[in-house]
């Protein structure tokens, strides 16, 4: 039988949220890409509130909610992943004098009385390279080849890409780590977690060492915001049962739940990245959100099955309705005539987005577009495996072996450099700048 359906989300606060988004599609493309930073109910939402609600008793309450051995967003899933513990080997007192010495090298935040003692800058030079370098172990366990591409960027952008990409990944953990059926605490947790964020942000306060390497990027990137991260907080709070969004009408709507999970990780970066002498981070936007529509299609295509499991449907309602394709059959995993041409076109669409996405490679600094690059391609193969599997995504699960992502290397490679435009690979589209 079908799980039960429940949305804590009216349709009255979809609507309202997609009004508010603004297009940013080229004249030249007929795939919509759209702006939704800072879209919001404004607390309005029974998500929202909740969230603003537990949020306030976070920041009342004397201690954090979540006491354990490990620090919030690493469990056992990433402890396995990297093959150590991370991110529990400094004492309290010791995150704190470093958080001290970081924002002494800011006019970013309020006055406070420093903890930190002038005379061992060195030292905690020293332990912030290391914090940063296991940053990088955790972004190389999880995205081996976007991290292979990262090591030929310059020391402080690598090191602040791999500390966005831990916020994120620990973001993505405290939703998605495995919880015994009769926990509720996720809006707990992801409540002190928007909690911290503002915390960092706005006065330089930090909790545990991985803390440590987002303030350090926050001073540096001065014009990095925080706008992105609360937005990928809110895509978090659509996972929530009860109060997010388990079923989605139309395209437009999963749009906006694609700006907030992936295209969000977009807008954090490229600050960081950087931009060719001849373009502006405006003009790169389009392409970003796009990579990240790109990127959130294809998890979708590759987790049908699982997301299943859970009681989660994201293909849009509309072209489940087109294709003939019920929610009865997703559950029982039923693949058949129908099910194949809606996967096709699915996937057809998912490769849209990931052309109008090459155009800003090329916009982006010359050291950070084989990272982008080799990342857009590896992932983008994935649904080339999901097409082997006989559109199967229902049953088997669409991977890249570590062999078959290092063989991408050298078309990405290819791709970033000057002469692919005047001689394109065998079967690419020339990109139009």
């Amino acid at each position: 039988s079908s799980p039960t359906h429940s949305s804590g989300r009216t349709a009255a606060d979809i609507s309202h949220e997609l009004s508010l988004g603004t297009s940013l599609t080229s004249p030249s493309s007929s795939l919509p890409t759209i702006d939704f930073s800072g879209v919001s109910t404004s607390g309005s939402s029974k998500a929202e509130a909740a969230l603003n609600s537990a949020k306030q008793k976070y920041k009342k309450s004397a201690t954090p909610y979540v006491q354990n051995t490990r620090i919030m967003g690493i469990n056992s899933d990433v402890v396995s992943a990297v093959g150590r513990e991370v991110g529990s080997t400094l004492p309290p007192s010791l995150v704190s004098e470093l958080g001290s010495y970081i924002r002494s090298q800011s006019s970013l935040f309020p006055p406070q009385t420093p903890t930190h003692d002038p005379a061992l800058s060195s030292t905690y030079s020293t332990i912030l390279s290391e914090i940063y370098k296991e940053s990088g172990d955790i972004t190389s366990a999880f995205a081996k080849t976007f991290h292979l591409g990262t090591t030929l960027m310059p020391k402080p952008s690598r090191e602040a890409i791999w500390a966005i990409y831990v916020w994120c990944r620990r973001t993505d953990e405290i939703v998605d780590a495995p919880r015994n059926p009769t926990d509720n605490t996720m809006l707990r947790d992801l409540s002190e977690w928007s909690g911290r964020l503002e915390r960092l942000w706005y006065e330089g306060v930090v909790v545990d060492p991985l803390d440590l390497a987002l303030l350090d990027v926050r001073c540096k990137y001065g014009e990095l915001g925080i706008g992105p991260f609360e937005d990928m907080i809110k895509g978090m709070l659509m996972d929530i049962p009860d109060l997010g969004q388990d079923r989605y009408e139309t395209f437009e709507e999963l749009h906006l739940y694609c700006y907030r999970v992936a295209g969000t990780v977009g807008l954090m970066s490229t600050p960081i990245f950087g931009v060719g002498e001849e373009y502006n981070v405006e003009e790169a936007k389009e392409p970003a959100l796009s990579l990240g529509v790109a990127f959130q299609i294809t998890n979708i295509l590759r987790d049908v099955g699982e997301d299943a499991d859970r009681g989660r449907i994201y293909i849009p309602k509309e072209d489940m309705d087109r294709f003939g394709v019920t929610e009865e059959q997703i559950f029982g995993k039923v693949l058949d005539d129908n099910y194949v041409e809606m996967m096709k076109f699915q996937i057809e669409r998912a490769r849209a987005y990931y052309v109008k996405a090459r155009r800003g490679v090329r916009m982006l600094s010359p050291e950070a577009r084989l990272p982008v690059q080799a990342s857009l391609d590896c992932y983008s193969e994935i649904l080339t495996k999901i097409e082997e599997n006989g559109y199967d995504n229902l049953g088997k699960r669409a991977y890249l072996s570590k062999e078959e992502k290092l063989m991408t290397l050298p078309a990405s490679w290819y791709r970033t450099q000057d002469i692919s435009q005047l001689l394109p690979l065998w079967g690419d589209e020339k990109v139009i700048m």
